[in-house]
């Protein structure tokens, strides 16, 4: 249980840093990438195995990590232009409610058992990340432009599943920190080389700050993810479903009381939701 709450915290604290970039007037698109080099670095640097890089490449898991690195990057930036394009409450919904498609995984795949307990505390979890996460305009913002939020929602879905899926079927114990490592990588290559293209390499102190810190907490999320996925009578539905619930719940609360941020009637019912579905789940296990 410790790990998902250190999930949870270290996903929590990504929306935090994201929003004190913006606070400090800190260009995110570089911050991003420092972030990725950082998150690597975490990950080498936690390792309990001596990093050998032909070890690596020969792994069962590196192209997927290839793949997953440039996933998370190019996330990231449909994540930024829905958020601008569509509204914040938008891409907050169409990540979080994304958790449906692991949960569906999970099932097909995998053979998890579904009570009626733990489907009614899924259903409930995913009606309260709607209602915390949502705004007055999101169906109207929605109905005008569904190409964004839909790439995000599948976007997420498959990082989450296709973590899941590495997890399970090739990645011992020790092995975390260094495919997380990897992972980030690509990630960074990718944030590099656009960065370059854009002639946009000139960094100050406190965007490399920024980036250390957003890539301290990145790397807890999926190092802790990865570790809920891997303890003993804990489905992949219910971490997913725990973890995405919780951030929302929490990232909402952090958002009212440290940044001053309005709280719609709907929302603080999505809390109140969330903490009800956490206890079903949880007492369903």
């Amino acid at each position: 249980m410790i790990y998902i709450l250190f999930s949870i915290l270290s996903s929590t604290f990504i929306f935090i840093v994201f929003k004190l970039l913006d606070t400090f007037k800190i260009d995110a698109s570089k911050a991003i990438v420092i972030n990725y080099i950082s998150a690597c670095l975490f990950g080498i640097f936690t390792t309990t195995k001596p990093v050998n890089i032909n070890q690596i490449v020969i792994e069962k898991w590196f192209y997927g990590a290839i793949a997953l690195g440039i996933l998370f990057i190019a996330i990231f930036n449909v994540m930024a232009m829905t958020a601008q394009k569509n509204g914040l409450s938008v891409a907050s919904v169409a990540t979080k409610m994304s958790v449906v498609i692991p949960v569906v995984f999970g099932v097909l795949l995998y053979k998890e058992a579904l009570n009626l307990t733990l489907v009614l505390g899924i259903v409930l979890a995913l009606l309260s990340v709607y209602l915390t996460s949502s705004k007055s305009n999101t169906v109207s913002n929605l109905k005008r432009n569904l190409t964004l939020p839909l790439f995000l929602f599948i976007g997420s879905g498959i990082i989450d599943t296709t973590i899941k899926f590495f997890q399970t079927n090739y990645m011992a114990n020790d092995g975390i920190s260094i495919f997380s490592a990897t992972i980030f990588c690509f990630a960074a290559i990718v944030g590099i080389i656009q960065l370059i293209i854009k002639k946009n390499i000139k960094y100050d102190f406190k965007t490399i700050i920024g980036g250390v810190i957003l890539g301290l907490v990145n790397f807890g999320s999926l190092y802790f993810i990865i570790k809920s996925l891997q303890l003993e009578g804990w489905s992949s539905s219910t971490v997913f479903t725990l973890n995405n619930v919780g951030v929302v719940m929490i990232s909402t609360l952090v958002g009212k009381f440290l940044f001053k941020e309005h709280l719609l009637p709907k929302n603080w019912i999505g809390i109140a939701t969330a903490i009800v579905s956490i206890i079903i789940i949880t007492f369903a296990i």
